[in-house]
């Protein structure tokens, strides 16, 4: 028996959306088109104003909402979040532009040209005065998040919705008589204390919530999604559009998400697989290809949308490009997402028309906008953004390198995990080279086998855990009379680049440095060696501060530590400083800013190691502060005697997490090469 078209059965009509989300993006892909145009097209064939196979249901636009909403979160988890907030006023600028000359000329076109009323050539105006971000899945998959300008573009999405909704709320308040100054105090006061409120209750409960209760993985990923749709109903109480909401909790949560870890993997995935692309079918319903046919009124003020969001969006990004100095592909980058129209425009001239100042035309009008702009934004950002990302990469990997990360762990360790996470932290996300995981077992007669055994099974736990931020990972369990030669067999089977190694932080008189095994491995390896005493989620992370020794410029495992340092500080989004001792910090900024152009960081001097002692002894840490120590080996260039004491002098009163960093003392010519290094 065939179904009954519109289709009304409820697994039948997920089923359908499956396969239109599955063949859709595949069949434009062919095309060499954004898969996404894919879902809005079909959306629009199958939906109420074409085949009709579809209704667009309660049930689609609840998903379609929960998916718009899911993407600006994860817009705003995904921003660098230390580049955002110092280079905020690009965003500030290019979303204050980006609204202000469409409204201007909206309004204008609207009165002088289309014959609407003040009011409704404002309300006109501000349909696509707005931007809802349609193409951000392809910037994503192209790797871009992070460029400044489609930062600024991105970031400028919270501040044309807010003013457009604005516009909307006064030009009703002022026909309904009560543009008083207590519609400005309720609006001012409710924005104050939503955003106040926001940003010191949902980072304390976070971190407590990733302290404390993370037994069972799919709790973080409820709890994450919990604060997301709180925070957006909240936004709509405050009188703002929930995406706005949403945008924050992304925001405020961003710190506590490192991009490597498996949580990030979870959201991205649902996101991705389900709720984005319900976000797509469900704009692209409310197409009325037929009105493309009929022409009339609603073709004329479609055809002046469709002008007015190009015209001007365009402007708004050469106009910010051409202040910052952003190149021709970042300036049609950011255009190409600030084009896409949606979500706010529905809501306005949806509102508009219930309050009698638009027609039925104008909304047949903005849902032929949307899908023409539907299809050329994501094109414009695919087109674009790839370039943008090929000038990156040129950037940043003049020679490929991949370095292959080994993380030895200890059978008893209680902090396995945290030491996972930071070798996925500081492992190159765009490398297939898998991680190596390592446990050596010291012989003991007929003990070893179990021990062995014990160990297999602490390793397929971490594998699983890796697994869940789909990394590859390579076990190894070693049975060895002496732990520290095991692991440097290892190594160098493996052609390790970077070892990651777990300390309890015990002092013993006996030991030179810092214990038997560790002095070992490093007397035994020339790798850059992690030496981690982690005691905390690094996600926690508030403050990261270096030690850089004097004279340590001179030493070449010095620009591999600086790469690792960037990638620590993306990875935990927090607050990065440098104490220089006995050096000019300039020099040091400089070879930061030249491996890593982009790392916020500042800078100290401590005119001598006792300086910087003492310092550390006053100063007033966090448990979720961060001190990496770049200590040179003996007889390279910015040893000092004072390293040899100095973990156990950090470990005796810090109670933050500590790496020691044992510079690499290989001689290769590419890593110079790789690092612009003359």
């Amino acid at each position: 028996m065939l179904p009954e078209i519109p289709v009304n059965d409820p697994i039948l009509i997920f089923a359908l959306s499956m396969l239109v989300f599955l063949v859709a993006p595949l069949l434009l892909k062919l095309c060499r088109l954004p898969g996404i145009i894919g879902i809005i097209i079909v959306g629009a064939l199958i939906g109420p104003n074409a085949l009709h196979i579809l209704d667009r249901n309660d049930t689609i636009i609840l998903l379609g909402e929960i998916g718009l909403v899911y993407l600006m979160f994860i817009a705003g988890l995904e921003i660098n979040i230390n580049n955002f907030i110092e280079k905020i006023d690009r965003s500030l600028v290019f979303g204050a532009i980006s609204f202000i000359i469409p409204q201007i000329a909206g309004t204008a076109a609207g009165y002088y040209i289309l014959g609407l009323s003040l009011p409704a050539s404002l309300l006109f105006a501000s349909i696509f005065a707005s931007h809802t971000l349609l193409a951000y899945p392809v910037i994503r998959r192209l790797g871009i998040v992070n460029n400044e300008a489609v930062t600024a573009a991105v970031g400028g999405t919270i501040l044309t919705d807010t003013l457009a909704l604005m516009v909307l709320a006064v030009v009703l308040s002022s026909t309904e008589g009560s543009l008083d100054m207590f519609f400005w105090m309720r609006l001012g006061v409710g924005l104050l204390l939503f955003f106040a409120g926001t940003w010191i209750i949902v980072p304390r409960i976070s971190r407590w919530f990733f302290s404390k209760l993370t037994e069972e993985s799919y709790f973080e990923f409820i709890f994450v999604m919990a604060v997301t749709f709180v925070t957006a109903y909240f936004a709509e109480i405050a009188g703002v559009e929930p995406i706005i909401g949403a945008f924050l909790a992304g925001l405020l949560l961003n710190r506590l998400i490192p991009n490597s870890s498996p949580l990030m993997n979870r959201i991205e995935f649902v996101g991705n697989a389900l709720f984005i692309p319900f976000f797509l079918l469900s704009v692209g319903m409310l197409v009325n290809i037929r009105a493309f046919t009929e022409g009339g009124q609603q073709l004329t003020l479609a055809l002046w949308l469709v002008i007015l969001v190009l015209v001007t969006k365009l402007a708004a990004a050469w106009m910010t490009g051409w202040a910052y100095g952003y190149g021709k592909d970042q300036v049609m980058s950011m255009f190409g997402l600030s084009v896409g129209q949606a979500a706010a425009a529905l809501a306005i001239v949806l509102i508009g028309y219930e309050a009698g100042f638009f027609e039925q035309s104008m909304i047949n009008a903005v849902v032929m906008m949307i899908l023409v702009i539907g299809i050329i934004s994501p094109h414009i950002v695919e087109r674009y953004g790839k370039r943008v990302s090929l000038a990156e990469q040129a950037s940043i990997s003049p020679v490929e390198r991949s370095p292959r990360v080994l993380v030895s762990f200890s059978i008893h360790s209680a902090y396995k995990q945290f030491l996972l996470d930071l070798a996925l932290m500081i492992r190159d996300r765009r490398s297939d080279e898998p991680l190596h995981v390592l446990s050596v077992v010291k012989h003991d007669g007929g003990n070893s086998e179990k021990k062995v055994a014990e160990a297999e099974k602490m390793l397929n736990e971490m594998t699983a855990y890796a697994a869940c931020a789909e990394v590859p990972v390579n076990t190894h369990v070693r049975l060895n009379y002496n732990i520290a030669s095991g692991i440097m067999k290892a190594v160098l089977d493996n052609r390790i680049s970077i070892i990651v190694i777990g300390w309890d932080g015990v002092h013993s008189p006996r030991e030179s440095v810092i214990g038997s095994i560790i002095d070992q491995l490093l007397r035994g390896t020339e790798k850059l060696v992690l030496v981690s005493m982690i005691r905390k989620p690094l996600c926690n992370t508030k403050e990261i501060t270096l030690i850089i020794p004097p004279g340590v410029d001179h030493n070449r495992g010095l620009y591999p530590f600086v790469e690792l340092a960037g990638s620590i500080s993306e990875g935990t989004s927090a607050q990065l400083r440098a104490l220089v001792v006995g050096d000019d910090p300039a020099v040091y900024k400089a070879i930061f800013r030249k491996i890593v152009p982009d790392l916020s960081i500042r800078f100290e001097s401590k005119d001598s190691w006792s300086d910087l002692i003492n310092m550390l002894h006053s100063w007033d840490w966090s448990r979720n502060d961060l001190i990496i120590s770049a200590n040179a080996r003996r007889d390279t260039p910015g040893w000092h005697p004072v390293l040899q004491t100095l973990p156990k002098r950090i470990s005796a009163f810090f109670e933050g997490n500590l790496l020691i960093a044992y510079l690499s003392t290989e001689e290769r010519v590419d890593d110079l090469e790789y690092f612009g290094i003359e």
